[in-house]
Parts: C-alpha cells; sequence; structure tokens
C-alpha cells in the first residue's frame, strides 16, 4: 500500500488518509501505548504528519524482514510523535529507515591504548547516523517505557544543528541555550550518579540507565521518557521536564494526568 502512496500522495490531499481503513488504523493505534495520552484532535494531526512522512521517506526491511503495513504505519506513528508539533521540515536532510525485527548486529572497529585493533559485532536496537539513515528494532511487544523509535529519532532532532548528537538540539527562539545546557549538565550528572550508587547495591534507576552514557544518550533517553512516562519524568527531573515541553511544544504529563484521571 504504502510503496503506491508515496507515488501519488500530496500532503493536501484527503483521499490519502482515506487509502488507510480505520480498521487498520486502530490496530495499529493500539499497540502503541504512548498514544493513548493523545486527545481526538492530536491522534488526527498525528495521523495526517504520518502519511506525510511515509510519502517523504523509504521504509525498508533489514535482512529478509518484509514490512507488512502495519509495522511501517507503527514506525511513522511514533517516529512523528516528537514532531506533532514541530513539523515534517525537522526530519530534513535524509531518507531512509531501515527496520530489523529485533535486535541486530553492527560491526564495530576498536582500538586499544595498545595499539591493537579489535573487532566486534555490536547488539543493538537502534543508530542513527548523521546524514543517513535511520536503522530501528521493531518489537511486537515493546517494552513498557523503552521506545527504540522515540530514541532513535529524538538523536536525529539532535544532529538537526549539523553535527553528532550531543544533547543540544537547534532550539526554537524563546527558549535559551544557557538555561539547557545548565539543566541538562546537572541532570546528567546526577543521573550518573543515581545509576553508580544504583549498581553498587545491584538495583536499577527507574528511567533506563543507558541515559548515563553521553549526554546525547541523555537526550534521547530522556525524550523517550518524555513521551513514554512523563509523570515519572516530571517527578525525578522537573527542569528537564519543562525543556522538553519547550522544545517538544508538548505537555505529555497533563496527557497522562488527565488519562490516569479516567481510568476506573
Amino acid at each position: 500500500m504504502f510503496s503506491l502512496l508515496r507515488n501519488w500522495f500530496h500532503p493536501a490531499e484527503s483521499s490519502a488518509a482515506s487509502a488507510i481503513s480505520p480498521a487498520l488504523w486502530q490496530s495499529v493505534e493500539e499497540g502503541l501505548p504512548a498514544l493513548d495520552m493523545l486527545n481526538p484532535g492530536e491522534r488526527q494531526n498525528l495521523r495526517s504528519l504520518a502519511l506525510d512522512f511515509l510519502a517523504a521517506k523509504e521504509l525498508t526491511g533489514g535482512g529478509d524482514f518484509a514490512l507488512t503495513d502495519e509495522v511501517r504505519l507503527g514506525v511513522a506513528l511514533i517516529a512523528c510523535l516528537p514532531i506533532l508539533k514541530l513539523g515534517l521540515a525537522w526530519y530534513e536532510g535524509w531518507v531512509g529507515v531501515i527496520i530489523y525485527p529485533g535486535d541486530f548486529l553492527i560491526p564495530r572497529q576498536l582500538t586499544d591504548a595498545s595499539g591493537v585493533l579489535h573487532q566486534y559485532e555490536d547488539v543493538v536496537a537502534g543508530e542513527a547516523w548523521q546524514g543517513g539513515p535511520v536503522v530501528l528494532s521493531w518489537f511486537d511487544e515493546p517494552t513498557p517505557g523503552v521506545n527504540a523509535i522515540l530514541h532513535e529519532f529524538a538523536h536525529k532532532l539532535d544532529m538537526q544543528n549539523g553535527g553528532d548528537a550531543n544533547g543540544l538540539p537547534p532550539l526554537h527562539p524563546d527558549m535559551a541555550r544557557c538555561k539547557w545546557v545548565d539543566v541538562f549538565s546537572a541532570a546528567f550528572k546526577d543521573f550518573r550518579r543515581r545509576v553508580h550508587h544504583a549498581e553498587h547495591r545491584g538495583q536499577d534507576t527507574e528511567l533506563d540507565p543507558y541515559a548515563a552514557q553521553s549526554p546525547a544518550e541523555f537526550f534521547a533517553v530522556m525524550s523517550e521518557a518524555f513521551f513514554e512516562t512523563p509523570l515519572l519524568l516530571l517527578e525525578q527531573y522537573p527542569a528537564v521536564y519543562e525543556q522538553l515541553k519547550c522544545f517538544y511544544r508538548q505537555d505529555p504529563a497533563l496527557r497522562e494526568a488527565a488519562l490516569t484521571e479516567h481510568q476506573p
């Protein structure tokens, strides 16, 4: 369906949305818990943006993974959640999205302090390359609070400054760079301390400890939490949450609170 859609689709044509049945939309969205918090208007806007995304990007299966319409649509919906209020222009400069059925291997090379070259394969759930494709894992049963798609597309936003991801995406004119740096630097330092103490006790932090790897990974993991477990992020790092709210132009904690209030 989506290969044909790319050939004739134009964002202004309302008939593009009708190419996807209500049953398919519902089936895909039910498997994406992060979308449960959206109100009807936001959900409709996300659907339209996902169709724009599918028309603009080339999604291919890694290895022998045959992509289904459900996988394509699911990836597009999650990929567009961070740019729901920003627009597709934030994903300009690259085209490809490669999707594997679960974790995959990437060849690595590492030269040690003695000058010896080591070659190995790294098991990863995703990778985003500057100017190149996004490589993703698709899981039919995602882990609550963890979302490799959100993570890698946060890296893509981070890279819009023109270099490698460093935890500082292009900020809006009404945002202060010094404020962002101060907030994220302090939170990153604190989180590394929390992870160290948790590991010493044989425990896990509530937020993904992978965020302690680097400022870039901290931004990506906090972006995952912002959309997946926003009330948890707001509780643990309220200043980080406020900066992400300003950047993404969204308030998922408010959505989650409203959703929780109306649940039986």
